[in-house]
């Protein structure tokens, strides 16, 4: 038995999502742009680091875009749960652009670290530079927001990716003015290394909570608890629940479970009581795919007498 969902629902989000995530790409464009115009008159290698994160930005904004899409199509006769997990691809392919990217990083620092040089023209490439973290600071938050009210793995996960970026320029905004006023050109490459250490990490941490999801990883402990209070809080005339078993795909959460009844029980009763678990966990997480096993009480693993419908 599962809890119907509402076309019109699922409609809207798509909308909403698929329009952030396409005009994710526009955003990246015009970030790019604006790096590497601040990298071209200045020469800085930290600068071209920044820039080089930004073509990631670009692509793995187009994957998040085509992930979403086919993340939000019907189930078929080939993917009869649906198309959910779509989405940790792009985040997967994130995380590895990000690796891409900081060793292409590093590549430069080792070249520039032989022979450091003073900057051309600082103070308008750190300007450009400047407005292009705050469009993406803007729009990182924005996107972080909206991933998680709709449940999109590959939105919030170019959310934070941008974030970490906005937190590179700051680092590297604030290291070349040091370098411009102390004259210490060696910081140039330096601060490109710092930026390829920190993307590492953070591109590291995108693919393991994506390569979790495509492991079916369950809900938080927070959430299971809930979920096992809204079953018991709507399961009366039922004896017993067991084996709650929870996995996370995208926006999408599936639970399962076992409905001990009394043997006597007709089927009409015992699915009285399925759909009005069935409502009560909707109502709490929209997205949710419910399959419940009702079984008689022969099958149940608490002693009799026990307090009313407990979990095993």
């Amino acid at each position: 038995m599962s809890a119907a969902v509402s076309p019109a629902a699922p409609s809207a989000a798509k909308a909403r999502v698929a329009r952030l995530a396409a005009w994710s790409i526009v955003v990246a464009l015009l970030v790019l742009g604006l790096k590497v115009f601040a990298w071209w008159i200045t020469g800085s290698v930290a600068l071209y680091s920044d820039a080089l994160e930004s073509i990631v930005n670009v692509v793995t904004a187009i994957a998040a875009l085509w992930a979403i899409r086919v993340s939000y199509r019907p189930a078929d006769r080939d993917h009869q749960h649906g198309h959910h997990k779509a989405e940790y691809f792009a985040a997967v392919l994130e995380g590895a652009m990000i690796i891409v990217a900081a060793l292409l990083i590093m590549s430069q620092v080792v070249q520039t670290l032989t022979a450091p040089s003073p900057l051309e023209q600082p103070w308008e490439g750190l300007t450009v530079n400047g407005a292009a973290a705050v469009i993406n600071a803007l729009w990182a938050v924005l996107l972080i927001r909206q991933g998680r009210a709709a449940k999109s793995p590959a939105l919030e996960a170019d959310g934070h990716h941008l974030m970490t970026d906005v937190m590179t320029s700051v680092g590297v905004i604030g290291g070349l003015v040091l370098s411009v006023l102390t004259g210490w050109t060696v910081l140039d490459p330096l601060l490109a290394a710092l930026v390829a250490v920190n993307i590492l990490v953070q591109g590291w941490r995108i693919m393991g909570e994506s390569l979790s999801g495509l492991m079916d990883k369950a809900v938080s402990t927070e959430e299971h608890i809930r979920i096992r209070d809204i079953i018991s809080a709507n399961s009366q005339g039922a004896l017993e629940v067991h084996d709650l078993k929870t996995r996370i795909a995208g926006r999408a959460t599936f639970i399962e479970f076992h409905l001990i009844v009394d043997g006597d029980m007709t089927v009409r009763e015992s699915h009285v009581i399925c759909d009005r678990i069935e409502a009560a966990l909707k109502a709490d997480i929209p997205s949710v795919r419910i399959t419940i096993h009702v079984e008689p009480d022969d099958e149940a693993k608490l002693p009799k007498g026990t307090s009313a419908v407990p979990f095993a």
